[in-house]
C-alpha cells in the first residue's frame, strides 16, 4: 500500500501497537499544535522504521504537549533494503541533500567515506540523522536507513565482506553504458561507491579494479557531480536489478 500524503507523518522512537497511548515529545508536540494547528481528534500517521505505520488520533492536548492513541495498522513494515551507499562527503548543503536522496530512492544502509580527493574532513551526524528522518516522513518511507560513522575509503575496503559486490562509478571508464555490468549482478548483494568532486586518485581506482567482488560502472558521456552522480548510481542500479523491478 502506497503511502497516505494528505496526513501529517512523524517518526517516533517507541515501540508501537494497537489501542496504546503514545507521548508526542515537546517538539512534535509543538509542530503539530502551533504550526500546523491541529486539534484534539486529528488524525496522524506514526511510525518508527520497525513496526510499520500506524494511523492515530489526537489526544490530551495541552499547552505544550500532546498525546496520540493508535487505532490501526495502515502500512505493515517492509524488509529493509541491502543496498548500501557508500559517498565521499561534500559541501553541507548539497551533503544534506544527498542524503535525503539516498532515504528516497531506498538505501539501506548511509557510509561516508573519506577518500584522497575528499574535501570535507568532518561530518555532523545528528544533522544527517535529521535529514534522513524528515526525508523518510515526506516521502513515506517507512525504513530508515542505518547511518555507519564516516570511514576511510582504504579502511573499509581493507575489512570488505566478500558476501557483497561493490559498484564504484569511474568518470574514467572506457564505455559509457552501466547496464550489461549491472545485470551481470543482478543476484548479489550490491554496495555503490561514489567518489568525491576531484573524482577518485589513481591510487584508489588500482586499489578497487585490482579486488575481486568489485566492478566498475560509468554514468554516461558526461561529467556529474557528486551528488547528481549519486542520484544516477542509485536510479540505474534500482531501476536494472534493484526494487524497481
Amino acid at each position: 500500500m502506497r503511502a497516505n500524503f494528505r496526513l501529517q507523518r512523524l517518526h517516533v522512537d517507541a515501540d508501537l501497537s494497537a489501542g496504546m497511548m503514545l507521548d508526542l515529545n515537546r517538539e512534535h508536540s509543538n509542530y503539530l499544535l502551533n504550526a500546523l494547528r491541529l486539534k484534539e481528534g486529528s488524525e496522524l500517521l506514526v511510525f518508527n522504521g520497525r513496526d510499520g505505520e500506524w494511523l492515530c488520533e489526537l489526544k490530551n492536548i495541552g499547552r505544550k504537549k500532546a498525546s496520540a492513541t493508535l487505532t490501526e495498522l495502515v502500512r505493515t513494515q517492509p524488509i529493509q533494503s541491502s543496498l548500501m551507499v557508500l559517498f565521499a562527503p561534500i559541501k553541507v548543503g548539497r551533503l544534506e541533500y544527498m542524503v535525503q536522496k539516498m532515504t528516497e530512492m531506498g538505501a539501506g544502509i548511509i557510509q561516508p567515506v573519506f577518500t584522497d580527493h575528499t574535501q570535507l574532513h568532518k561530518v555532523n551526524e545528528k544533522r544527517l540523522e535529521a535529514n534522513i528522518v524528515e526525508a523518510a516522513e515526506q516521502c513515506g518511507v517507512l525504513s530508515i536507513p542505518e547511518l555507519r560513522t564516516p570511514q576511510k575509503l582504504l579502511n573499509i575496503l581493507t575489512q570488505w565482506d566478500d558476501e557483497r559486490h561493490l559498484v564504484f562509478c569511474d568518470e574514467g571508464h572506457e564505455t559509457n553504458n552501466p547496464i550489461p555490468t549491472l545485470q551481470e549482478l543482478a543476484s548479489k548483494e550490491i554496495a555503490v561507491l561514489v567518489g568525491p568532486e576531484g573524482g577518485f586518485s589513481e591510487k584508489e581506482r588500482t586499489i578497487l579494479n585490482e579486488m575481486d567482488h568489485v566492478s566498475s560502472i560509468p554514468l554516461g558521456p558526461r561529467i556529474l557531480r557528486a551528488d547528481t552522480a549519486m542520484v544516477s548510481a542509485i536510479s540505474i542500479i534500482q531501476a536494472t536489478i534493484g526494487d524497481w523491478n
